[in-house]
């Protein structure tokens, strides 16, 4: 059997329409915290077992005959490296075979605030004797166009990645990576840097989104302290707005580029490009 944690989350969703094509429900196990959004996938003949990243002894129990486990991240940054500690402990007590962990891109060399608890995570798998394999996942493009709405209405795209390149790709373009990794064999021990084909910077963004649009959109560089500042005037978490800013710097200095096109080539077939990201959502 296959597990997938944070299944009924953005990127977990994706990954089981995925392996759908090519496992049966029956043999795909959907790890959520609140079994009460997995109606769907239970409908579906997928098993749905309930389990949280803070708690061991559950998640030991959720893992229960699973050969396979699709570990993805954790969304409580700040307590990511404790969470999957728990969930390796608990995939050792269970027997799981094999891990596959999404991890952030070049995590060992970002220059990320980010790459910390993944690369604490990247070191407890390589102790629990456990074979397994990482997605270094660069960004997703939503979390860019999550921007756009404003972006239009105010005229201007904010950020702090100055003309840094950033190598996105769609949650489905991971997905379909996650998917193809955790379903076949022969990926033990590989490290995959994922990314998007090409890279663009936010200038060029901009850019799309006012030709598409047909309304003018610039884009305004701010240093990482007004860009955080910016993002909590308009309701978000501070700690999430100070890990978008020292995000974007981090583009500024390379991190969210990659251009080896692992991803397309794990995934045969290219990955969505921005303009048609933007056409999407447009």
């Amino acid at each position: 059997m296959i597990a997938i944690t944070g299944a009924t989350g953005q990127l977990g969703h994706l990954v089981i329409e995925q392996l759908l094509k090519t496992v049966p429900a029956s043999q795909i196990v959907a790890i959520v915290r609140n079994p009460a959004k997995a109606q769907a996938l239970s409908q579906q003949g997928i098993v749905v077992r309930q389990a949280d990243y803070t708690d061991e002894a559950t998640f030991a129990a959720a893992l229960s005959g699973v050969e396979k486990l699709l570990l993805i991240s954790s969304s409580e940054v700040g307590q990511r490296a404790t969470q999957h500690q728990n969930v390796i402990n608990a995939a050792k007590t269970a027997g799981v075979k094999f891990i596959a962990y999404t991890s952030l891109l070049h995590a060992d060399t970002s220059p990320l605030g980010l790459h910390v608890e993944h690369v604490a995570t990247e070191k407890a798998l390589a102790a629990s004797g456990i074979p397994y394999a990482l997605l270094r996942n660069g960004w997703y493009t939503e979390n860019y166009l999550a921007s756009a709405p404003p972006a239009l209405e105010h005229g201007v795209f904010i950020g702090a990645a100055g003309e840094g390149k950033i190598a996105s790709a769609t949650r489905a373009d991971y997905a379909a990576a996650a998917a193809k990794v955790i379903a076949e064999e022969g990926h033990a021990g590989k490290v995959y840097e994922l990314a998007g084909d090409h890279g663009w910077t936010l200038s060029e963004l901009a850019a799309e989104l006012s030709k598409q649009s047909g309304k003018p959109v610039s884009y305004q560089n701010l240093s990482e302290a007004d860009f955080a500042a910016a993002l909590k005037s308009v309701g978000l978490p501070a700690g999430l707005a100070d890990m978008l800013a020292d995000s974007d710097v981090g583009a500024s200095k390379g991190g969210l580029f990659d251009d080896s096109h692992t991803l397309s080539k794990l995934i045969g077939r290219a990955t969505t490009p921005l303009a048609q990201s933007i056409k999407a959502i447009l």
